[in-house]
């Protein structure tokens, strides 16, 4: 048992900690504010949701801020699209094995609908292979695609631009799940064509819980799927047609949005050094293999995510000794992605390692050396 003052927390793929210098600060003198006008809590003269989509647009690469819609998290942006997209009885969407529940459950909404949903199975590293995808695509035929830029199970990072220009030759739309590479991996929207993408704050981008949203293309009109208060032109019966206000409803969190902020301007002024981060992770997972862990070995462009499993011993017991006896947070089970657990063949789950620009070589080596202690003890 180690020695420790705070715990080693591997679990940023679920939601980064610590947050970018400055988050909290912000957040926090954004509710000692006095609310601005018409009580929607914005501050007078100062517009952080602007701010903060003009900061997200250089990150996704593209032009038009206005085309991104704020609300509460990548879930949100994902139900907004799913169910904003103008699908009709008989049309087909497209998906993937890899896809998160937060895009499952939606498309299991759409099939009782009478909308045909076909997930297409992906490789060992939980990559969607661009064959098989092209070949699904003839097909069917779908009208709406969506696939996840990264695994959030294997860290595998999809070809976006390839699957996407075989989409649009198939004459369909793309929606691009960016929860677990916004801020981590480069994302080119408007270079690849993307149609709508959904995203979070709160993890790579190192932002507060309560974030996030979706960006539609222009010339593509979703129905809200929330309607509400916008705060101007109250005299409508519908949603204004502008985007965002077409699929902002209701008062937004701005402490929140301020935090967002803080972390957008940090990471702007302080890059990642994405060898670093790669080397830690490469340092992981060859140790853990060494040690003789069964590691999902994604190769190619990856963000810093491990799963694996240690023969012999369940991962659940495993797990719960790392955290209580050795104070390293992480993250076992199915990681909210069934789908692709037969694909990858890890039918029971894994433990998922998930590093950040903060982690340090320190850490890696301590969590090598307490996978060591289990496996030598065998538990």
């Amino acid at each position: 048992m180690r020695d420790y003052e705070q715990p080693i927390y591997m679990n940023n793929a679920a939601t980064s900690w610590p947050k970018a210098p400055g988050v909290a600060e912000a957040a926090a003198e954004a509710l000692r504010r006095m609310p601005g006008e018409a009580n929607r809590g914005g501050v007078a003269d100062f517009d952080v949701f602007g701010e903060v989509r003009s900061g997200l647009a250089e990150q996704m690469g593209v032009d038009r801020p206005s085309q991104i819609a704020l609300g509460c998290n990548s879930t949100w942006g994902l139900n907004q699209a799913i169910f904003g997209y103008p699908l009709k009885p008989g049309d087909t969407v497209l998906s993937t094995d890899a896809e998160h529940n937060a895009v499952l459950r939606p498309l299991y909404v759409l099939e009782q609908q009478g909308v045909r949903v076909v997930k297409l199975p992906v490789d060992a590293a939980g990559r969607v292979p661009l064959a098989e995808w092209e070949q699904a695509l003839a097909r069917f035929r779908p009208k709406l695609c969506i696939v996840t830029h990264a695994s959030n199970v294997t860290g595998a990072v999809n070809d976006t631009a390839a699957l996407t220009g075989a989409a649009k030759k198939a004459g369909a739309d793309l929606l691009l799940d960016l929860s677990q590479t916004l801020g981590c991996i480069p994302v080119r929207l408007s270079e690849w064509n993307v149609d709508m993408a959904a995203f979070t704050g709160h993890k790579y981008l190192l932002g507060p819980q309560g974030t996030g949203g979706v960006y539609v293309r222009e010339g593509l009109r979703l129905r809200p799927h929330m309607v509400g208060g916008t705060g101007v032109k109250s005299d409508l019966e519908e949603m204004p047609e502008e985007m965002p206000l077409h699929l902002e409803a209701g008062t937004g969190n701005e402490p929140s949005y301020h935090g967002l902020l803080a972390a957008l301007r940090w990471s702007r002024e302080h890059p990642l050094e994405r060898e670093i981060l790669e080397k830690r992770t490469g340092r992981l997972s060859r140790g853990l293999q060494e040690l003789g862990c069964r590691v999902i070995v994604p190769g190619g462009a990856s963000t810093p995510v491990i799963s694996f499993v240690i023969p012999g011993i369940s991962s659940a017991d495993a797990a719960d000794i790392l955290t209580g006896s050795y104070d390293i947070i992480l993250r076992t089970g199915l990681h909210c992605a069934p789908k692709i657990m037969e694909d990858i063949g890890m039918k029971g789950g894994t433990m998922r390692l998930s590093l950040s620009r903060f982690t340090t070589e320190d850490e890696v080596e301590q969590v090598l050396g307490a996978v060591r202690d289990i496996v030598e003890s065998g538990v």
